[in-house]
């Protein structure tokens, strides 16, 4: 596809690839996450969100956009309104298997109840399910998501927006929270696996009774490309204050429970988690020597625990299908980043060690954490393309790279 023609390429800093703003006009765009991609199956459309407005946290019932970019027309159309938003993933845009299906979270503003919907954005037809989502499964039948209320209880950014008094508190170990999972097709939802549940299961390698004195909340889960386990991200906080952070896999009918990461492990200093290709491996940032964050990589139930290269561990890694190179970015305080207000996508041979800075682009923008502005960089299915986010001219865009030079 010929970008070139429709959209004005982002030519500062020299990139090492092919570069082009796919939203040059209004601003206040971002693309999902890093874990799933923008493009739709076809590669043809690309799915993005529009903040309402970018100086300022939203409160419930605040509407942002549901943008669909046709990139072979260069076209861009709003297909759908949505208060069921945060500022890091906006509404958990993202597509199923079909051009034909568009998924999203919204909230109902009279209950304050999250709910998902499966949108065909050409018609405007809309199919609506309980709870919501953060990743949809990869045969697209079936939503998973932590809960989006409490997501907020750890850290804002990662659900939805309702007023305080609908979002629940967790005490102890809960057993009616954890990994949600909906049937797209008759809507229903059932809670898979609950924390307490999660937790029991590992008891042999966690001290339970410091789950049962405080309050513990599922953040971020996602499913392996091949739909057969899930990852949640459980954080715990700690009595006074402070939290700590574990990662568990389950098979994604909810049995088989590992535990993938630590809290000691994690306490040491540790952020982002990706599934690699085989479906069988994790790939994060983690202190593993204690000398500084480092990408490494283990096995589903914690095992196999190496650091894959000596480079600095940064953002929001992805490993290429290939297996032998690594995508990430840098967060603005990262020792990879230029000091700036602009960071690096990095481009890492695992065999070699060899880094490219593939593009330098503007993420720092002048309000609060919580607005911050992360590039994310996704990939599209066949693993040539990329996008991600950047704040330029004073609001956000996004970018769309070509990658397939460096394969």
């Amino acid at each position: 596809m010929d970008l070139s023609a429709h959209y004005p390429a982002y030519t500062e800093f020299n990139p090492e690839v092919p570069v082009w703003c796919v939203t040059p006009s209004e601003g206040r765009v971002i693309h999902r996450f890093f874990d799933t991609s923008p493009f739709s199956p076809s590669g043809r459309y690309m799915a993005l969100f529009r903040m309402p407005f970018e100086d300022r946290y939203p409160v419930p019932g605040e509407m942002g956009q549901i943008v669909l970019l046709d990139l072979q027309e260069g076209t861009e159309a709003i297909v759908a309104e949505t208060c069921g938003w945060e500022s890091q993933v906006g509404a958990q845009v993202q597509w199923g298997t079909k051009d034909t299906e568009l998924f999203y979270n919204d909230v109902n503003s009279t209950t304050w109840k999250p709910i998902g919907v499966r949108l065909n954005p050409f018609t405007g037809s809309k199919h609506i399910f309980e709870e919501g989502l953060f990743v949809i499964s990869p045969d697209g039948r079936s939503a998973a998501t932590t809960c989006p209320l409490r997501a907020r209880r750890t850290q804002h950014g990662y659900g939805v927006i309702v007023p305080d008094e609908f979002i629940p508190r967790n005490g102890g170990m809960p057993y009616d929270d954890g990994i949600y999972i909906t049937d797209i097709e008759s809507g229903r939802r059932k809670l898979l696996i609950s924390i307490g549940d999660m937790l029991e299961s590992l008891s042999s390698q966690l001290d339970l009774d410091k789950f049962r004195t405080s309050e513990s909340y599922g953040f971020q889960c996602r499913y392996n490309p091949q739909g057969t386990r899930l990852m949640m991200i459980l954080r715990w906080l700690k009595p006074g204050g402070g939290e700590i952070k574990l990662a568990i896999t389950v098979k994604s009918d909810g049995t088989d429970v590992h535990l993938a990461v630590s809290l000691e492990e994690y306490s040491k200093g540790g952020h982002h988690i990706n599934w690699h290709p085989d479906g069988e491996h994790l790939t994060m940032n983690l202190n593993i020597e204690g000398e500084g964050i480092r990408f490494v990589q283990f096995r589903y139930d914690g095992s196999e625990l190496h650091k894959l290269v000596d480079n600095p561990g940064s953002g929001h890694p992805t490993v290429h299908l290939n297996g032998t190179h690594l995508l990430t970015d840098s967060y603005l305080n990262d020792t990879t980043a230029y000091g700036d207000g602009t960071v690096p996508l990095r481009w890492v041979d695992l065999r070699s060690g060899k880094e490219t800075a593939i593009v330098r682009i503007r993420t720092e923008q002048a309000y609060d954490k919580t607005l911050r502005v992360d590039p994310h960089p996704a990939w599209d299915y066949g693993f040539k393309w990329i996008a991600f986010n950047g704040f330029v001219d004073g609001t956000r865009r996004v970018y769309v790279a070509d990658l397939s030079s460096l394969l």
